[in-house]
């Protein structure tokens, strides 16, 4: 299955950031401390503002009016149901994943690369 263009892909920093404003609207340093605080995964500026610039451009966020240092942003309806479909989509990945890794045997032999 192929990923419709433009689209944020898993463990994109368009995602990640899409991820963190499920749970409302948050300016970009909000943004990066629930990452870096969920996840671990620390975005840099430039990583976060570019992803915030694409994200906008295709209409699956919108900035809110703010103040003169922070603007907030906020899921569209169209980047609700794209983060949605694609945390769907991993749900049923990781189920799979899970349920194949389970039937592995737990030696080292099953886990060994080919030289």
């Amino acid at each position: 299955m192929t990923r419709p263009t433009g689209q944020p892909r898993w463990r994109d920093p368009g995602l990640l950031v899409m991820g963190s404003l499920s749970s409302g609207a948050k300016h970009g340093y909000a943004i990066t401390q629930d990452v870096s605080k969920t996840l671990g995964i620390v975005l840099g500026p430039g990583t976060l503002y570019g992803a915030l610039a694409r994200l906008e451009e295709r209409h699956l966020i919108e900035a809110l009016a703010g103040d003169e240092r922070r603007r907030p942003y906020r899921l569209t309806a169209t980047g609700i149901r794209v983060l949605s479909e694609q945390t769907e989509g991993m749900l049923r990945f990781a189920a799979i994943a899970k349920a194949n890794l389970s039937k592995l045997k737990p030696n080292a032999a099953a886990l060994e690369l080919p030289s």
